[in-house]
C-alpha cells in the first residue's frame, strides 16, 4: 500500500476543513459600518430591508424607515438618477456605480445592482475633492498599462502589478500571489514600506482562503476591509420579508467578513486590506492582495481604478500564458509530425512510434514511455516493468475519459503506484481503442520540492472546545517562514501538453483507420484472386488427370504388346515416362486438394487428439514398413477442429518426419503438447537430416523444397497445405531445425470456437535437436 505525499495542510482532519469549506460568508446578515446598505421594491423603490446603521444617516431607528419610499433620504437628482438605472434594463449582479449622490444633504458614493431578485443600493461617504479625483488617478493608471506591455513574463507582470498598487493605493505591503491546483497561493510579487514583512515567494495554504471564499473572489472582483476592529451594522430584518430567508450578500461590497478572518489578519498585525482578483480565463487566477498596519480606506475612484487595473492584468497574464501555450503547443506538433512520418512508413504503428523513440519521449518531455497493443507491451526509456505497466493500464480502465488520463502525483491516487518504482510520480496516457487495450503511456519522475509556507500552514483547533463539543478552527497566529519538503510529485502536465495528446490521439486514429481501409481493400481484391485462383487450379487440375491416365495407359498397353522388341535404352525410356506420369498424377492430385481446402466449410467438433495420432500413424505403415522408428508420444489434450482437415495436417508432418528420418539407422520422432493460456500448442520433433534456417520463410510455401528431389521425393505442396489447414482454424504454425540435428514442426489451434488473433506468435529464432 503506498503512502500519499501529503503537506502540513493534509494532516488537519477533514470534518473541520469541510466546516470551513461550510462557513456561510455569502450570508453573514451585516455589514461593514463604513457604509450603508439598503435593499428596495423595485416597482415602489421602498425601502424593504437595511442596514442598522442608517439611524446615522437618517437621524430614524431602522425599523421606523421599513416600507418608507428611498426618496425620503435621496435628492430629487439622485432619485432620478437610481429611477433610470433600474429602468435600462442592463442592471446585472455586477454592481453599478452611479456617481455622487445627495443623501441627505451629505455626498455619497451609490452603487446599484439587482441579485436574488432583490435590488440593492450601496451608499458611502465619498471622498472630498482634494483627497482623490479621477483627473488625479488617469495619469497613474495610463503609467501602469504602458508598463505592463513591456513586461516579458507573468513574474514581470506580477511585481508591477505590486508595486503600481501600493503606489496608487498607499497600502504599506501588497502583494500578487497565484492559486495553484490544490488552492495554495504562491507570492510572485510584493512591494512594501519598511518596517513590514515580506512574503516573496511564500505559499500560503488553502484554507486560509477556502474554496466558498474563492468563489465568491470570482463572483465580485474587489473586496476591502477598512479596519478589522470593526462591529457588523446587522441587516434589519434578519431575515429578508422579499424573499422570506438571509439576504445573499456576494456582490455586495459593503458585506460583512467571517470573524475568522478577521482574527486572521489581527494576527498578521493588519487592520486594513484590499483584495483584488485576477480573473483568468473565467476562473480566479490569483489576488492583489492589499495590507495596512492601521485602518485604512481608500476612496471609492481609487478602489474602482484599481479593480479596472486588475483586469487589465487579469488580460496580460491571459494573454501571455496563451502565448506560452500556443508556442509550446508549436513544438508539439513538429514532434507530432516527425513521429506520424514515422508511423506512416511502417507496417504499423507500434514499429513506428518505437523507431522514434527519442522524439516520442520527447513528445510529453517523459523519462519512460511504454506501448500497449494487442496484449504485448513495447518499453522505452526508463519504464517501469511489464507486470507494473499491465496492472496500471487495469487500473486507468475507465478512468482515461474521452480518451486521456493524466497525474502528476501518481501516489496519492492509485495503490499500485510503488511497484512502477518510487521515481515515477506523474502518469500520461492516451487510448487508442474503445474496445482493446491499446494505450501509449508517458512517465514522469518525481521532482522533490521545498514549499516555504507562510507559517505553519495548520490551522490550529480552538483548545478551549472540547471532545465534547464541535471543534472550530482558529486561525494561524504565525506567519514566520515554516520550511516543507513536498515528495511523489512530477512535474505537472501543461495545457498544451494535454490537448497536444488529445490532438495526437486523433491523427494515429486516422492513421490507423486508413490503413485499416487500405488493407481491407487490399483484402477484398487478395480474396477475390484467391477464390480465381482455386476455380483456375481445380480447373487445371481437373483437366489434367484425362491426359495423364491415358499417358500412364498407353505406356502400359507399349509394354504389355511391344516389350519384346524395345531396346534397353527403349524400356528405360518408357519406365522415365510412367514414373514423371505417376508424379504428375500425384502432384495434379495434391494441387486439387490445395484448391479444395479454402472452398470447403469447415466442420468442428471436440475429439481427443491422441485417437487422431494414432489414426494417422497406422495409415503410415505402408511407409514405415521394415524401418526402426521409435514413436514417443506425450500427453495430448482434447481439441476444437475438423477432424478430417486435421488429420491431412498431421498426416503431412507425420509423413515428412517418417521421410526426412530415412537415412538415421534408428529413427525418433516425439509428438508433445504444450498447454498456453488460449492455446494448445502441439510439436512434431524428428531427428532427421533437418534444415538450415536462413530457409525456414520457405517451408510453407507452395512448390518450394530445401531438399534436393534426387534425395527426398515430394510434391512441395504438403507443408503449405498444413498451414492453410491451421490458419482456418485461427492458428498458427512454424518450424526449427538444425542441419543433420532434426527438425520441429509447431502449430497452435485456439482452445475455444471463436475468432482469435491468429495463435500466439512463433519464436523469431529456435535451434532444436532429434535427441
Amino acid at each position: 500500500m503506498s503512502v500519499r505525499p501529503q503537506t502540513a495542510v493534509d494532516a488537519l482532519p477533514q470534518d473541520l476543513l469541510d466546516a470551513c469549506d461550510r462557513e456561510p460568508i455569502h450570508v453573514p446578515g451585516a455589514i461593514q459600518p463604513h457604509g450603508y446598505w439598503f435593499c428596495l421594491n423595485e416597482f415602489a423603490l421602498t425601502i424593504a430591508q437595511l442596514s442598522e446603521n442608517v439611524r446615522e444617516l437618517a437621524g430614524k431607528a431602522a425599523d421606523e424607515l421599513l416600507g418608507r419610499p428611498i426618496a425620503d433620504l435621496l435628492s430629487q437628482s439622485s432619485l432620478e438618477r437610481l429611477h433610470r438605472a433600474v429602468t435600462a434594463g442592463g442592471l446585472l449582479d455586477r454592481p453599478l456605480y452611479l456617481g455622487h449622490m445627495s443623501v441627505r444633504e451629505q455626498l455619497m458614493d451609490a452603487i446599484v445592482h439587482r441579485h436574488d431578485g432583490l435590488l440593492i443600493l450601496e451608499i458611502e461617504p465619498a471622498a472630498s475633492d482634494d483627497e482623490s479625483s479621477f483627473g488625479t488617478m488617469y495619469p497613474l493608471v495610463r503609467s501602469f498599462v504602458a508598463s505592463l506591455q513591456q513586461t516579458e513574463s507573468v513574474i514581470e507582470l506580477c511585481e508591477l502589478a505590486a508595486r503600481e498598487t501600493r503606489r496608487i493605493t498607499g497600502f504599506g505591503r501588497v502583494l500578487v500571489y497565484r492559486f495553484n491546483d490544490e488552492g495554495h497561493g504562491h507570492v510572485l510579487g510584493e512591494s512594501l514600506e519598511p518596517g513590514y514583512e515580506s512574503y516573496l515567494d511564500l505559499y500560503f495554504p488553502a484554507s486560509d482562503i477556502p474554496k466558498q471564499a474563492r468563489e465568491l473572489y470570482r463572483s465580485n472582483h474587489i473586496r476591502l476591509i477598512a479596519d478589522a476592529h470593526y462591529v457588523p451594522s446587522p441587516l434589519v430584518p434578519a431575515l429578508n420579508p422579499i424573499t422570506k430567508k438571509p439576504t445573499d450578500l456576494r456582490y455586495s461590497g459593503l458585506r460583512s467578513v467571517s470573524p475568522v478572518h478577521v482574527q486572521y489578519l489581527k494576527n498578521m498585525r493588519t487592520l486594513a486590506s484590499m483584495s483584488i482578483s485576477i480573473i483568468v480565463r473565467g476562473e480566479l487566477w490569483g489576488l492583489i492582495s492589499c495590507h495596512h498596519e492601521s485602518a485604512r480606506k481608500p476612496p471609492f475612484d481609487i478602489r474602482t481604478a484599481c479593480e479596472h487595473l486588475g483586469q487589465i492584468l487579469s488580460l496580460q497574464i491571459e494573454a501571455k500564458e496563451e502565448r506560452s501555450e500556443a508556442t509550446h503547443s508549436l513544438e508539439l506538433r513538429r514532434k507530432m509530425v516527425s513521429l506520424l512520418s514515422s508511423m506512416t512508413d511502417s507496417d504499423n504503428f507500434v514499429s513506428g512510434l518505437a523507431a522514434n523513440a527519442e522524439a516520442f519521449l520527447g513528445f510529453a518531455e517523459a523519462s519512460g514511455a511504454a506501448i500497449i497493443s494487442g496484449g504485448r507491451c513495447l518499453r522505452l526509456g526508463d519504464a517501469p516493468n511489464e507486470p507494473a505497466i499491465f496492472a496500471l493500464v487495469d487500473w486507468i480502465g475507465d478512468r482515461a475519459l474521452e480518451g486521456i488520463f493524466s497525474t502528476h502525483q501518481l501516489a496519492s491516487e492509485y495503490d499500485g503506484a510503488a511497484a512502477l518504482g518510487h521515481h515515477i510520480a506523474g502518469v500520461l496516457a492516451i487510448s487508442i481503442s474503445q474496445l482493446h487495450q491499446h494505450f501509449l503511456i508517458w512517465f514522469r519522475p518525481e521532482v522533490v520540492q521545498t514549499v516555504r509556507w507562510a507559517g505553519n500552514p495548520a490551522k490550529a483547533v480552538d483548545p478551549e472546545s472540547s471532545s465534547e463539543t464541535v471543534q472550530r478552527l482558529r486561525p494561524r497566529s504565525s506567519f514566520e517562514s515554516w520550511v516543507e519538503t513536498v515528495r511523489g510529485r512530477s512535474l505537472p502536465w501543461r495545457r498544451s501538453e494535454l490537448e497536444g495528446a488529445l490532438e495526437f490521439r486523433g491523427a494515429i486514429l486516422a492513421v490507423v483507420l486508413r490503413r485499416a481501409e487500405e488493407l481491407a481493400s487490399l483484402a477484398e481484391e487478395l480474396s477475390r484472386s484467391n477464390r480465381e485462383l482455386e476455380a483456375f487450379s481445380y480447373s487445371v487440375s481437373h483437366d489434367l488427370r484425362a491426359p495423364l491416365r491415358h499417358i500412364v495407359g498407353y505406356a502400359d498397353l507399349l509394354r504389355e504388346f511391344e516389350g519384346n522388341v524395345l531396346s534397353e535404352r527403349g524400356t528405360r525410356f518408357l519406365h522415365n515416362i510412367e514414373e514423371s506420369a505417376h508424379f504428375a498424377g500425384t502432384l495434379v492430385d495434391n494441387l486439387l486438394s490445395f484448391s479444395q481446402m479454402g472452398r470447403s466449410a469447415l466442420r468442428r467438433s471436440d475429439f481427443p487428439l491422441r485417437s487422431l495420432i494414432d489414426r494417422t500413424i497406422a495409415d503410415l505403415d505402408d511407409e514405415t514398413a521394415g524401418r526402426d522408428i521409435q514413436w514417443h508420444i506425450g500427453e495430448l489434450p482434447s481439441v476444437n477442429a475438423d477432424p478430417t482437415f486435421l488429420q491431412l495436417a498431421l498426416r503431412n508432418l507425420l509423413s515428412n518426419a517418417v521421410k526426412y528420418t530415412r537415412k538415421r539407422p534408428a529413427a525418433e520422432i516425439r509428438i508433445e503438447a504444450e498447454d498456453q493460456p488460449d492455446y494448445h500448442v502441439i510439436h512434431v520433433r524428428d531427428n532427421g537430416v533437418g534444415f538450415n534456417m536462413n530457409y525456414a520463410n520457405k517451408l510453407f510455401g507452395v512448390f518450394q523444397r530445401l531438399h534436393r528431389m534426387e534425395d527426398f521425393e515430394g510434391t512441395g505442396i504438403g507443408l503449405a497445405n498444413v498451414r492453410r489447414i491451421i490458419e482456418r482454424h485461427d492458428g498458427h504454425v512454424w518450424a526449427a531445425g538444425e542441419p543433420d540435428r532434426g527438425a520441429t514442426f509447431s502449430f497452435s489451434l485456439p482452445k475455444t470456437n471463436k475468432n482469435t488473433v491468429a495463435g500466439p506468435n512463433p519464436p523469431a529464432t529456435r535451434t532444436v535437436s532429434g535427441n
